[in-house]
């Protein structure tokens, strides 16, 4: 199988080094060159400096984009479509609106190629590990294939269901995890303020329990400590919720938490933090205290 990779950032750049790994063929693209001689020389695996340039014959293609318009101006590519084999399959791992991915299963539809919208959660640390958690909207038609190629750098890979599944399972996975955090942020800054408390014996005492989450295990340290460069950051999470908010009202739905966290991440990311992993949250509980 002749697989092309495009997108080269945080998450991007490990996961197709997870393929190149296997000794998978695998050609990468990255829109900063830089970035793809970078991980050529890694991995010994060959790059592509333009999209007209990339191989023939492609069975798979896998992006990682940062977001609508950049995944946009790499799948509506004349070059891109021409490479590709009849009946290929793109897989893409960005997170992006329900209404692109329905525009793209159609374009696709039309000249038979299977797109699956995928996003991914874990963070950079799973991207690393390869224990990424994989949500799969498309039609499942070559997708039994296709997951012997994702399972190279995921930890779970579950088919939700029809195109832009993956994408509306991915805005509940942000919709749980800011308010996991704008929680966890709140529950330190309380125990920061009493002197009585040893944080590591209140870490202790509440991780076995119900409070138990991901968050707590990976950024309850980092967070009392003040460190927040732990990949996945503010101003990603602030496009992210806004997808949801978005979707949400096209239903009719209020989500009044979320809309309360983004203000406070745009806030941080006005001053500046919009690089800093989203757990940097607490600094609005504290700078608002």
């Amino acid at each position: 199988m002749k697989i092309v990779f495009i997108g080269l950032g945080r998450m991007g750049f490990p996961m197709a080094g997870h393929l190149a790994t296997a000794n998978l063929d695998i050609t990468v693209f990255n829109r900063s060159l830089k970035k793809s001689k970078e991980w050529s020389s890694i991995y010994n695996k060959p790059f592509s400096d333009s999209l007209s340039n990339l191989p023939s014959n492609i069975d798979l293609v896998i992006t990682c984009l940062k977001d609508d318009d950049a995944l946009s101006d790499i799948l509506m590519n004349k070059h891109l479509l021409a490479k590709m084999n009849p009946n290929g399959c793109i897989v893409d791992h960005s997170t992006t609106s329900k209404h692109l991915v329905l525009k793209l299963f159609s374009k696709f539809t039309d000249v038979n190629i299977n797109f699956y919208d995928a996003p991914v959660s874990g963070g950079e640390a799973g991207a690393i590990n390869g224990q990424l958690s994989v949500m799969v909207g498309g039609e499942e038609d070559c997708f039994a294939s296709t997951k012997t190629i994702l399972d190279n750098y995921s930890k779970a890979i579950e088919f939700i269901g029809p195109s832009g599944s993956g994408q509306l399972t991915k805005m509940v996975n942000q919709i749980c995890i800011t308010g996991v955090i704008k929680s966890l942020s709140e529950a330190i800054h309380f125990a920061q303020a009493q002197e009585s408390l040893d944080l590591n014996k209140v870490f202790n005492a509440i991780s076995g329990g119900a409070a138990q989450s991901w968050q707590l295990d990976n950024r309850f340290h980092s967070m009392v400590e003040g460190k927040f460069d732990f990949g996945f950051g503010i101003d990603l999470m602030i496009k992210d919720l806004k997808i949801a908010i978005a979707e949400a009202e096209t239903q009719g739905i209020q989500l009044d938490t979320v809309k309360s966290i983004l203000d406070d991440y745009v806030l941080l990311s006005e001053k500046g933090g919009g690089n800093q992993d989203t757990s940097s949250l607490i600094k609005s509980i504290a700078s608002s205290n």
